[in-house]
């Protein structure tokens, strides 16, 4: 019974996100920080996805970067993944890698958004790269380094400034291999 009690709160909450209010946006954004969880990040985005106010934006935003919970991790990395969503996809790149969430599982994913996104997403994805603590799946690195070498032997034309950022990732992978193999 609290259970539902709970999930009607939610889906009321959810109510107010999807309505053209800004101030009922606004309530519904300040009750997910205290009553949401992972399950309200597809909502979220989907809200994102609409024309709101940029001040009913930003507390999205916000409400997303402050995520501590791991289990949110799978939730974001759905959105990111889903193509309803590529619209805000930079957003939501920004949003993990404001977060305190640990994504080193998706280290490949974050590769190939890098060679296949917009050059700002490359960007993202390197900052996120960067800030991975690991420790990294043997698999996961050698994706990614396949995901690299099969963009540097297509025919497709190179872009300078993309090519640079996927140059940095490569050396960072390199770095992250060194730290797998001294840990065998």
């Amino acid at each position: 019974m609290a259970e539902t009690k709970k999930q009607q709160k939610l889906n009321k909450i959810i109510t107010d996100l999807n309505s053209n209010d800004e101030k009922k946006i606004s309530k519904a954004v300040k009750s997910l920080e205290a009553h949401g969880n992972s399950t309200v990040i597809k909502p979220l985005s989907d809200c994102l996805l609409q024309e709101i106010s940029r001040k009913n934006k930003t507390e999205i935003i916000e409400l997303l970067c402050s995520l501590k919970d791991s289990s949110s991790r799978v939730e974001l990395m759905e959105v990111l993944d889903d193509d309803k969503y590529l619209a805000i996809r930079q957003t939501i790149l920004t949003v993990i890698w404001n977060t305190k969430i640990d994504f080193s599982d998706y280290i490949d994913e974050f590769v190939f958004i890098a060679i296949h996104g917009s050059f700002l997403e490359a960007i993202d994805c390197l900052t996120i790269i960067e800030n991975l603590e690991g420790p990294f799946m043997e698999e996961d690195l050698l994706e990614s380094e396949s995901h690299l070498k099969n963009y540097m032997n297509s025919d497709a034309p190179k872009d300078e400034q993309r090519a640079f950022v996927l140059s940095e990732i490569a050396l960072k992978l390199k770095d992250f291999n060194a730290d797998v193999d001294e840990d065998m």
